[in-house]
């Protein structure tokens, strides 16, 4: 990364991808997120509910968690979220108090999620805060990601 060079949504994306390789790895969904403020890359982190016994331990909510902690400040004002699937009701919920100013994931999530995919809740004009939404950024890449993991699952259990 150069000094004063402009990242766009794919590059930063590709970074929330490795993220969730890391997941993949530790038998984790593979769901990774980043967090960016002013062209910096400020916090990474990937699903973890397993290994740290957490329900909560999503990508989001932990990449918030650091980023809150890097910035010694609980509110995100100018802070972009990248995350390889559209977030849940709960990280939806922990973007909106933390006040991020825009989301940009890369797979939907037609059945749980809330951005678009199954509703759009982060979107509701009773929402106090608005969060500037982009989806289906890599959204082949993040996709296939968890559709190959959720496949060795299944060969795994029938072994």
């Amino acid at each position: 990364m150069g000094i004063g060079e402009i990242y766009s949504d794919d590059f930063w994306m590709r970074q929330a991808l490795d993220a969730a390789l890391v997941a993949e790895k530790n038998n984790e969904v593979p769901v990774g997120a980043i967090l960016v403020k002013d062209n910096q890359l400020i916090s990474t982190a990937n699903n973890s509910p397993i290994s740290l016994t957490d329900p909560c331990a999503h990508a989001e909510v932990l990449a918030i968690r650091k980023a809150a902690n890097h910035l010694n400040n609980y509110r995100l004002p100018g802070v972009t979220l990248y995350v390889t699937l559209e977030p849940c009701m709960m990280c939806a919920g922990a973007m909106l108090h933390a006040r991020i100013e825009r989301l940009v994931f890369g797979a939907y999530d037609e059945k749980t999620d809330v951005a678009g995919g199954c509703f759009n809740w982060i979107g509701n004009v009773k929402q106090l805060h608005k969060i500037k939404v982009q989806g289906g950024v890599l959204e082949e890449d993040c996709r296939l990601l968890l559709q190959n993991f959720f496949k060795q699952k299944r060969l795994s259990a029938k072994r």
